[in-house]
């Protein structure tokens, strides 16, 4: 991009911050441009909780007013915060109705996107204490840009979003369950799901028991793995082109009774065809998830919304019904030690034994197993039913939480009906590089449509 270049909208964090190093474009111009779409787009999409507007600006004028802009890996990059981590000046959410008080300072994960030089455009939605596969609420639902009428995915829904609509181009997430991962897979985004330990966690109560990850949602591999070196506080990694990989595929479903649809398994083909393509070996390789699993699994879920709910003090008679019921599920389970670290140490082990026994690096799975549910009609419907959409096409994500092992979404094709397929590729512990490699050489072999532009 040049001078010439009439808005920076859609443009990627490393042509952003290549071109404000070098002083072909000012931070504040930057950052005015994707204001502006923000205030033409967000009406229709929702993304955004808050908008911080004028203070963006003053931000990024003190990012040009910097002597030396070379060790700012993000220099003038917008960037989007999810509402549930806190920053400075602004009350922390964790969905519409539960805020607690304002923030007085960043959360660490905020200061290491502040000091690589980002800018803090605003914070972005997520639905009730982040336990839906849909960003919805009594105020709204936020929209996924590729179709206005479903979900961009949950939690991080609004995070992706904003990325999808070319908002912002890096937005950080968080990810529980699958709250970076399913997003990403809807919205046609990379997203990437640390392991344990890699960022710190520093969330709610406990980050769930520990299996909360505070994740990046991009458009490339290359700003993916810029916005992970940021918030793992290192330098910009340089992406090794793998050797030759042994890549185990599954579409074996955790979740009993939920199969993929034709869709999903045409991804995890096409997907396995650019292994192979790529010089990779793939096998069958099915991890066996065990009931108890899935028991655990759940029991955690509830607990962990009881948990959230008793320490950020809300009244439970102001969360809505859906959630309502999850939290005293939750107290149930807790109450009773349904929810024991044995359980998640010994998935953990036996995530772990799966990529020795199977001599495989990789784990190819689908991401979904059906299309983006519609963006809304959540909020106000059974807590059942809200449980069974989750469950049913969006199950592959929220076993890795568990294990702590590090995930990544990446984009494949689209399905007939238009709207983004996607992969989920998981690694032993300490492989996240290793991931964004193998996704990178995805991108090169098989280029996805980076935006859903207004």
């Amino acid at each position: 991009m040049d001078n010439a270049t009439t808005t920076w909208v859609g443009a990627t964090a490393k042509q952003i911050a290549r071109a404000v190093r070098r002083g072909d474009v000012s931070a504040t111009q930057i950052v005015a441009d994707h204001l502006e779409q923000i205030s033409v787009t967000d009406p229709s999409l929702e993304a955004f909780r808050t908008v911080r507007a004028g203070e963006a600006i003053v931000e990024a004028e003190k990012v040009d007013e910097q002597d030396d802009l070379a060790n700012l890996p993000l220099a003038g990059v917008p960037v989007a915060v999810k509402e549930n981590t806190p920053v400075a000046g602004l009350a922390t959410s964790q969905g519409a109705a539960v805020r607690s008080a304002v923030a007085e300072e960043d959360h660490e994960v905020v200061r290491r996107l502040r000091g690589a030089g980002a800018v803090v455009v605003g914070t972005t939605r997520m639905p009730e204490l982040g336990l839906w596969g849909t960003t919805d609420g009594p105020d709204g639902a936020t929209r996924n840009p590729w179709d206005l009428d479903r979900t961009p995915g949950g939690s991080s829904g609004g995070a992706a979003a904003a990325v999808a609509a070319g908002l912002v181009p890096i937005a950080h997430g968080t990810d529980g369950l699958g709250s970076v991962r399913i997003p990403a897979a809807c919205c046609g985004l990379i997203g990437l799901k640390p392991g344990s330990g890699v960022i710190p966690r520093e969330l709610g109560v406990d980050g769930w028991f520990g299996l909360v990850e505070h994740g990046i949602l991009a458009t490339t591999v290359a700003d993916a793995a810029l916005g992970f070196s940021v918030l793992a506080g290192g330098r910009p990694a340089k992406l090794v082109e793998p050797g030759r990989l042994r890549v185990g595929v599954s579409l074996r479903s955790p979740v009993l009774g939920v199969r993929p649809d034709v869709p999903n398994r045409e991804a995890v083909s096409v997907a396995a065809r650019l292994l192979g393509g790529a010089g990779h070996d793939t096998v069958t390789a099915d991890p066996v998830y065990p009931t108890a699993l899935n028991l655990a699994g759940l029991a955690t879920w509830f607990a962990a919304a009881y948990r959230e709910a008793e320490g950020t003090g809300v009244d439970p008679q102001t969360l809505q019904p859906r959630t309502r019921r999850h939290v005293r599920l939750g107290r149930w389970a807790w109450r009773r030690g349904y929810v024991r670290q044995e359980q998640r140490d010994g998935w953990r082990a036996r995530s772990i034994r799966f990529f020795a026994e199977h001599r495989v690096d990789l784990l190819l799975t689908p991401a979904l197993a059906g299309p983006p549910p519609a963006a809304d009609g959540h909020t106000g419907a059974r807590w059942g039913r809200n449980v069974l959409t989750n469950l049913r096409y969006a199950p592959y994500a929220a076993p890795w939480n568990v294990a702590g092992l590090p995930a990544i979404v990446v984009p494949v094709g689209v399905r007939p009906d238009g709207l983004p397929l996607a992969v989920q590729l998981v690694g032993p512990p300490d492989s996240e590089l290793l991931l964004l490699a193998v996704a990178g050489q995805f991108e090169m072999r098989n280029p996805w449509r980076r935006h859903v532009l207004a």
